[in-house]
């Protein structure tokens, strides 16, 4: 490879790219087979000096010429850092060159030809290449005509064949240039879309990992932060029964024990990343009468039930289980009720759990809890909804709806 294009490169990279930059990749494959043909065109004609042509000073200044043409290619190609011969001084010497060479001798068409890719390849831009392939030419006619001077040859045949080469070597030139041009810009659209999906996959795995923090929180929330709530409120029942009630409180404490097996039965399943737990086994209705009745003896009130037996999936029935849980730690811990209501039925439209109590209520607007944030958002990734009811004084509706798979999703 040339080496001015692996390091004296840089001389234009500190300057800003052009079309054309030697850094490009289409550049450097071009003049590395340019070249190759320019070495071998230059061999030849020392050759053919050497052997075909007499002795005298024709001869010796034409292949001097020629050799400063070579050595001068030679040394910024090996030398591309030398202060002395930097790229445009190269093409002085070149036109230079073919305009004594066009002057001692005819015949030096195809080096004019070879050598035109070199006033594309070595300037830095279409402009100044456009320039120095016209002072090639002049050059080239220039000596041509000294040499051969107005004659019928000159016209016909080096004139016209000279201009329309030259003119080809233009449009070619900026054809060329206007593809790689359209090529550099692709491939800046490429990068900046690589450079786009990778900053999107990075926010999708940001995303990821927050909605999976998000979903862990709740599920901890949901089932052992809630068992461990019931195991405070239970010790500190028992505790306080122990010389007045201890049937009572010994009852307490299995409510404690059976609470605190689910709770680790729940823990094994969240680090296992299982998709159900032990806890959620059975139907729905027989999830949530257990449910019911745990918490009926736990917290003494009275809970009625009509829970119809309906066929649902894993993810609904553990859905509906997490937030019936919810809605009676909340009476538990807010509502100060007596009497717990919980329906389940299956309606047109889907699934529904309705949960009342006839506690002192609350301000819907104002509740800033996580438990009724997380039912909405457990509700939503099944398509489904939560509406609360409630007002001071009143008692608490809940409200909980999960569409089927026949059925359409809920608004």
């Amino acid at each position: 490879m040339n080496a001015w294009w692996r390091a004296g490169g840089r001389e234009n990279s500190d300057r800003g790219a052009a079309v054309g930059h030697p850094a490009d990749p289409f550049w450097v494959a071009s003049l590395r087979q340019w070249n190759a043909v320019c070495w071998v065109l230059f061999a030849a004609m020392a050759l053919g000096l050497a052997a075909l042509d007499r002795p005298g000073a024709s001869k010796y200044a034409a292949l001097a010429l020629l050799g400063c043409v070579a050595l001068a290619h030679l040394v910024l190609d090996r030398f591309p850092d030398n202060p002395v011969l930097r790229p445009h001084t190269y093409l002085w010497v070149l036109v230079l060159g073919l305009g004594g060479l066009s002057y001692l001798r005819g015949g030096y068409a195809a080096l004019f030809i070879v050598t035109l890719p070199h006033y594309w390849l070595f300037a830095r831009t279409p402009r100044t290449s456009i320039v120095f392939t016209g002072l090639a030419t002049v050059s080239s006619l220039t000596g041509s005509w000294l040499r051969q001077g107005w004659s019928a040859d000159f016209l016909s045949s080096t004139l016209v064949s000279t201009l329309i080469v030259a003119a080809a070597s233009v449009l070619i030139g900026l054809w060329v240039h206007a593809v790689v041009a359209q090529s550099r810009e692709r491939a800046g659209l490429i990068a900046e879309l690589e450079r786009t999906q990778l900053e999107l996959s990075e926010a999708h795995q940001r995303q990821g990992a927050a909605d999976e923090r998000e979903r862990m929180a709740r599920d901890i929330h949901d089932t052992l932060a809630q068992g461990f709530a019931s195991i405070i409120v239970l010790a500190e029942a028992a505790r306080a029964g122990l010389d007045t009630d201890p049937e009572r409180s010994a009852q307490q404490l299995r409510s404690i024990e059976n609470t605190a097996r689910e709770n680790l039965a729940e823990a094994r399943a969240l680090v296992g990343s299982a998709q159900s737990s032990q806890v959620a086994a059975g139907s729905v209705a027989q999830t949530l009468r257990r449910t019911l009745d745990r918490f009926a003896e736990d917290s003494g009130l009275t809970v009625t039930a009509d829970l119809a037996d309906i066929g649902c999936d894993q993810p609904t029935r553990i859905a509906l289980l997490r937030c019936t849980q919810e809605s009676l730690a909340n009476v538990r811990k807010h509502a100060a009720a007596s009497t717990v209501g919980v329906v389940l039925s299956r309606q047109p439209f889907g699934v529904e759990l309705e949960i009342t109590d006839d506690g002192r209520g609350f301000v819907v607007g104002q509740t800033r809890g996580f438990g009724l944030d997380g039912m909405r958002k457990r509700l939503a990734e099944l398509g489904g909804r939560l509406t609360v009811t409630s007002s001071v004084g009143d008692g608490t509706r809940v409200l909980a709806v999960i569409p089927t798979a026949e059925d359409e999703v809920v608004a």
